[in-house]
């Protein structure tokens, strides 16, 4: 499914107009209608019900003087208040306010201190509260007056519907700065929008509708809308069917490297996740000193002993062994429990210089990696980077803050600037391509916030690469089987006492679903 920024939806509703001559006054119509309906969905029958209408100066304001429209005509009350002169209303809300008009005198200004007395008053006892103060297009924070009027709104004992978007959230992010209005039902038109998706965002939407309002389909589905939420159908395509004939060396040979004394669970975790993925044959290269103990413990994957240093970490000395690996393998994972040493930047710069095929870049693979980024731009092999928002920040120079701000922009921006597929993690994973096509996961939940669950992601995406599926759609369909494995264990065992290993326990059994579906 495709997530439309503010931008688009409003580039889709200008092209509506001029390419299909849907007049906005229609768009405006049924997006009002659609309005009312949400309004009878949430209260059953509203014949006499008090609804009040709080209608901003813009389009989304519009809305909803459409709505108030039809809901007297069924039978309702509606009280209107507009947050702004009738000069100010866009050109539709103004014709709307005229036809409102002269159906019902209650219609009230909500400008300034002295109409604030007449709102609390209606208020008392009213049934239900339509927030269409702002719509997609707001950015930043309410002024001191308009939260004022949203703090009471959302003090008060009336269920909130929400317009498009809750009045104060943004559009493209789902960031609020200062307050906003905590709806109790959103309904979005024509597409979601990532703000409604991406916490905080989500937290103030609650449910969420989406209303056709008559946009042409193909506008909808159009090339240049590059943000896409994952849906159980997209992951279950990109995973598709195995071949009767097929053997071992169809699925293809991951590599992985890494581990380090007292990091060993890691290079463990990812290479059982990438077995459990799929893939036909897995070979862990790791310091010799922990070989023993990785053998025993998966008797599955085939290890190779690196040389190491005094503190237990691959020494340079194993570079060629490294190398001599990488040519037989179909794919390569680099970080988990590889441990931050200054000689880890140049063992990342090796492999990189002499795969020749995915690398996948997870964990301390990223410290190194931080140390020197531009040796991303110089090489021809498909990248995949798993960072979590500390380690993007490392990255990037930026702050973890800045990053949670907005993470879509960040995922796509470096992903662009470093070619490479960035894999950024946290609730509502971010996958963003080099080429600028973006996806937002909603599997997954809280108990995954444990230790070693970024490296059975990195085993997952790595083992579905192995397979032949390419790199942005191994993550994509990754990190949807990631969550979901873990929403299944945490359906079997809670979120508090969810630990890494719970997901790969799960994580057949979720594909067996899509097998078995398939």
């Amino acid at each position: 499914m495709k997530l439309v920024k503010a931008a688009e939806m409003q580039d889709i509703d200008r092209r509506a107009s001029s390419e299909y001559g849907i007049p906005s006054l229609v768009l405006m119509e049924n997006a009002g209608i659609k309005t009312a309906e949400m309004v009878r969905n949430l209260l059953g029958s509203i014949t006499d019900k008090k609804v009040i209408i709080l209608a901003g100066r813009g389009n989304n304001g519009g809305d909803g003087l459409v709505a108030a429209r039809h809901l007297h005509n069924s039978g309702a009350i509606p009280i209107t208040f507009v947050m702004g002169n009738i000069e100010q209303l866009s050109p539709d809300s103004q014709i709307n306010f005229a036809i409102l008009q002269k159906i019902t005198d209650r219609i009230y200004p909500l400008t300034d201190e002295s109409h604030l007395e007449q709102f609390m008053w209606e208020m008392l006892d009213g049934d239900i509260i339509i927030d269409a103060i702002y719509g997609i297009g707001f950015k930043g924070s309410l002024n001191e007056y308009e939260a004022r009027i949203v703090q009471w709104v959302n003090h008060s004992r009336l269920p909130v519907l929400s317009v498009d978007i809750p009045s104060g959230v943004e559009a493209d992010s789902g960031r609020v700065k200062g307050e906003a209005v905590k709806a109790a039902a959103t309904v979005t038109f024509a597409l979601p929008k990532p703000g409604l998706i991406l916490e905080p965002g989500k937290n103030y939407t609650s449910q969420l509708s989406i209303a056709d309002i008559s946009i042409p389909k193909a506008l909808l589905e159009h090339k240049r809308l590059q943000t896409n939420l994952i849906t159980e159908d997209m992951a279950a395509r990109l995973l598709g069917p195995r071949d009767p004939d097929s053997h071992k060396g169809t699925f293809g040979h991951a590599l992985l490297i890494g581990g380090s004394t007292g990091l060993s669970g890691a290079i463990l975790l990812a290479s059982q996740a990438t077995i459990r993925t799929g893939a036909g044959l897995v070979t862990a290269a790791l310091p010799k000193s922990l070989v023993p103990l990785f053998d025993a413990a998966l008797q599955e994957v085939m290890s190779i002993p690196l040389m190491e240093t005094r503190q237990g970490t691959i020494a340079p000395e194993a570079l060629p062994a490294i190398g001599n690996i990488l040519g037989a393998s179909s794919v390569c994972a680099v970080g988990p429990g590889l441990s931050r040493y200054k000689e880890a930047n140049a063992i990342l710069r090796f492999i990189l210089e002499r795969a020749g095929v995915p690398v996948v870049i997870d964990a301390d693979g990223l410290n190194a990696l931080a140390e020197d980024i531009d040796i991303l731009k110089q090489r021809q092999i498909p990248i995949v980077l798993t960072p979590h928002p500390g380690e993007m920040a490392r990255l990037t120079g930026k702050s973890t803050e800045e990053i949670q701000s907005d993470r879509i922009h960040y995922a796509v921006h470096y992903a662009r600037e470093w070619g490479a597929t960035v894999v950024l993690k946290g609730n509502k994973t971010v996958i963003a391509a080099p080429n600028g096509e973006t996806y937002i996961n909603i599997t997954g939940n809280p108990g995954m916030a444990t230790a070693g669950s970024g490296d059975v992601l990195c085993g997952i995406i790595t083992g579905l690469i192995s397979q032949g599926i390419n790199p942005v759609n191994a993550s994509v369909a990754g990190v949807y089987l990631h969550g979901l494995s873990g929403d299944h264990a945490a359906g079997i065992k809670g979120q508090r006492g969810l630990i890494a290993g719970d997901l790969i326990e799960a994580l057949p059994v979720v594909i067996a679903r899509f097998e078995k579906e398939k």
